[in-house]
């Protein structure tokens, strides 16, 4: 991924010195970022990887599902709050994942801590079992296994080629 990069850089900024203008101008480098883009996605099996571009496409994706999930769970965690009775039933579950590695893990641990309603409170020792506290077990526990696979499905996205 860093040498697609690197090598439509090296694409762009040629064009902007081929086009022989009297100063640095954006717009000619970002044409020649496009036109590089365009030769580097033709010759990306040579690089041994995915087209780069695709996973930052899914990075950006990643990024608006965990704000999702956020609002989402923020939402649903300002009405329990904001209820004149508080009727929840916390509690721990384990859930079983299949990321690989320990970037693919801590993401996803970190992107549920975040989440609203829900802490993962440990891994087991040999990383494949989460155990979580979910604020409302009746309610939020469905909720926090649908937003793990989709955390799950987004990470492999990114992570892996």
């Amino acid at each position: 991924m860093p040498a697609q990069f690197l090598s439509n850089l090296m694409i762009a900024v040629l064009w902007t010195f081929l086009m022989d203008e009297d100063a640095f101008y954006f717009p000619t480098f970002l044409t020649g970022y496009i036109f590089g883009a365009v030769i580097v996605f033709f010759m990306h099996r040579f690089f041994g990887s995915k087209f780069y571009l695709l996973r930052v496409y899914a990075l950006l994706k990643l990024v608006f599902i965990f704000t999702s999930e956020l609002f989402h769970s923020s939402i649903i965690i300002l009405k329990q709050i904001l209820s004149p009775t508080l009727s929840i039933k916390p509690g721990i579950f384990t859930y079983d994942h299949n990321m690989q590695g320990d970037y693919e893990l801590t993401a996803l641990a970190l992107l549920l801590t975040l989440t609203p309603g829900s802490v993962v409170m440990e891994v087991s020792p040999d990383g494949k079992t989460f155990f979580i506290h979910a604020m409302d077990m009746e309610v939020s526990r469905d909720a926090v296994l649908k937003s793990i696979q989709t955390f799950e499905k987004a990470i492999m996205e990114v992570t892996r080629a």
